[in-house]
C-alpha cells in the first residue's frame, strides 16, 4: 500500500503531543474517530493542533470513575491526525482523528497555556503501525477467523440491538474490520486498552473474538439468573 503525502514516517513524528484523556474511547492506527469538542481546554488543544502538525494523542485514564482534573493515565495511547474539521454556531469543533501510530508515554510535560495536557511520546516500539497489514484482504490466511467472528457478531449484535450490513462486513478488509469493531463495540475501558495494546492485527483479532464470545456468555448467564428469580 502506497503512503500518502500526509502520512509521517517515524522520524517525522512529533517529540511532544497534546493528549485527550477519554475513558472507553479507542483510537487505532488507520481508524477514524469523530469527536465533538466543547470544553475550553480541548478547544484550545484543537486550535493549537490545527496550527501545527494536527496531531492529538488519545489515551485513557487508568480509573474510569475518576473525577480528577488530571487523572492518572495508561502508559500507552494512540496518536491521530485531524483529517476533517468544522465549527458549529454554538462554539464547538467537530473533528475526525485518523489513527497514525501508538505511543508509550515517556513523561508528562507541564500543561499547555490552554490548560490541556501534553506528553513526550516514544514511538519506536510501534513503528510497524505506520504500515497497513498486508494480509488485509477478506479470506487472506492468517490474521482473522472470519467464520468464528461472524458467528459471534450475530449473537452479540442481536443482544446489543445493533443492526449490521452483513454483506458489507464480509467484504471489508481484515484490518479495517477488526479496527472498526474494536473501536465501536461497547467494551469496558480495560478491554479497550487491551485491544489497543495487542501487539499486532492477528493478536487483536483473537482478543476481539474472545471479548465478543465472553460478552455473549455473560449475557446468557445473566438471563439464566433472571429466570431463576
Amino acid at each position: 500500500m502506497s503512503r500518502t503525502p500526509f502520512e509521517p514516517t517515524v522520524e517525522r513524528l512529533p517529540r511532544e503531543i497534546p493528549v485527550f484523556p477519554l475513558s472507553g474511547v479507542l483510537l487505532l492506527p488507520r481508524g477514524r474517530l469523530p469527536l465533538n469538542i466543547f470544553e475550553p481546554r480541548y478547544l484550545a488543544m484543537v486550535e493549537d493542533a490545527l496550527a501545527g502538525d494536527r496531531m492529538i494523542g488519545m489515551i485513557q485514564p487508568t480509573d474510569p470513575a475518576s473525577r480528577a482534573k488530571a487523572p492518572a493515565l495508561y502508559e500507552t495511547g494512540c496518536a491521530g491526525r485531524i483529517t476533517s474539521f468544522s465549527e458549529t454556531d454554538d462554539g464547538r469543533f467537530l473533528i475526525t482523528l485518523t489513527g497514525v501510530c501508538r505511543f508509550s508515554v515517556l513523561r508528562e510535560l507541564p500543561a499547555a497555556d490552554g490548560g490541556y495536557r501534553r506528553v513526550v511520546p516514544a514511538w519506536e516500539r510501534f513503528a510497524a503501525d505506520l504500515e497497513a497489514d498486508e494480509t488485509n484482504a477478506p479470506g487472506a490466511p492468517g490474521a482473522l477467523d472470519r467464520e468464528r467472528l461472524t458467528a459471534g457478531l450475530k449473537c452479540y449484535f442481536k443482544a446489543q440491538g445493533i443492526q449490521a450490513n452483513w454483506d458489507h462486513i464480509q467484504c471489508t478488509p481484515d484490518e479495517r474490520l477488526v479496527t472498526s469493531l474494536a473501536m465501536v463495540c461497547p467494551f469496558e475501558a480495560c478491554e479497550k486498552q487491551a485491544l489497543l495494546e495487542a501487539p499486532d492485527l492477528a493478536e487483536r483479532a483473537k482478543l476481539l473474538i474472545a471479548l465478543i464470545e465472553m460478552a455473549i456468555l455473560d449475557g446468557r448467564e445473566g438471563d439464566r439468573t433472571l429466570h431463576r428469580h
